[in-house]
């Protein structure tokens, strides 16, 4: 008798997780959104927040010296606040996209693009590293600030690239190809007179 209620009870608790299993929201292989939610973290990190003169606008120190030669302490104070939280934003922003890139290769990539199983350990081992030197960035920016981070952004930059250079392989059949020329061989026996 024990063993029939036993029997019973895991034949019920089999019977709800199917019900939730099968009430789950859906997630397809390669679902649409996630190709482009990667494609649009991939320009965002390629076009603007990797472009060289942002990069050399926030950690440049030709603003910081003029300011210092030619205002007053509060202004001075107020610019190296204001140059810091933008620095803040630029490297949480980039953070944010690669976090995003990474998501849809770690659940979808390997559904559309044929990745070695070398290239696919590379590129996460890739993703560890840039997410390490873009949280020690972090850090370093709120502690010291932009002018003594450079280095440190430099080379966050630099992940960053090697990343974009093998997402955007990944990602290329989304570029949409332009019009190709018809033969001319083919117009001219395409049509019968």
């Amino acid at each position: 008798m024990i063993a029939l209620i036993f029997f019973l009870v895991v034949a019920a608790a089999l019977l709800i997780l199917l019900f939730l299993l099968g009430r789950r929201a859906p997630m397809a292989e390669g679902s649409s959104q996630a190709l482009l939610d990667a494609r649009n973290a991939l320009q965002t990190l390629q076009l603007d927040l990797l472009a060289l003169n942002l990069v050399q606008n926030i950690f440049s120190q030709n603003d910081l010296e003029y300011v210092t030669t030619h205002t007053p302490t509060e202004i001075q104070q107020m610019f190296a606040e204001e140059r810091k939280r933008i620095a803040l934003a630029w490297v949480s922003e980039i953070y944010r996209q690669v976090v995003c890139l990474q998501h849809f290769h770690r659940g979808y990539a390997r559904h559309f693009t044929h990745l070695k199983l070398t290239t696919e350990l590379a590129l996460a081992l890739d993703f560890a590293v840039l997410r390490l030197q873009c949280r020690a960035l972090y850090l370093l920016l709120r502690l010291w600030g932009p002018y003594a981070s450079s280095y440190m952004a430099g080379k966050t930059i630099a992940a960053a690239v090697r990343v974009c250079a093998i997402s955007g392989k990944s990602l290329a059949f989304l570029t949409p190809a332009g019009p190709r020329p018809i033969p001319e061989d083919s117009a001219r026996g395409s049509v019968a007179g």
